[in-house]
């Protein structure tokens, strides 16, 4: 293995690994700055040759390790947080296919991870 590749993998398995970490519970809360300096981060990261360019964006990084997570809380009864999501919906439609099969409120926040979760690609 190079020392590149290392260096790659220690930048993986530190920074954005950190990066990521609270993600899911801090994201509805950061304001654009926020969003820009994470963003900094991985540009910088790029350009020093520690992360593929191709790799999407921190939005869409966040974006996959809260679906990540959502599946497993949505799929293990076990999981801390499964009692944080809504009751399964009895009306079974059948008009598309959807992410989940969970009853939605009205009281919404979209800073909240459970919420945002609930409620994307629900259109």
């Amino acid at each position: 293995m190079t020392r590149l590749c290392i260096l790659q993998a220690v930048y993986r398995s530190v920074v954005i690994a950190k990066l990521l970490n609270a993600a899911c519970a801090l994201w509805g809360f950061t304001t654009a700055d926020d969003r820009n300096r994470i963003e900094a981060v991985v540009r910088r990261g790029a350009r020093a040759g520690l992360y593929p360019v191709d790799v999407s964006a921190a939005v869409q990084l966040v974006e996959d390790s809260d679906d990540v997570l959502f599946s497993r809380i949505q799929n293990s009864a076990h999981h801390v947080l499964h009692e944080l999501l809504p009751h399964p919906n009895m009306h079974v439609y059948e008009l598309r296919p959807k992410r989940h099969n969970m009853s939605l409120t009205s009281h919404w926040d979209q800073r909240n991870f459970i919420s945002r979760s609930l409620l994307k690609d629900m259109y």
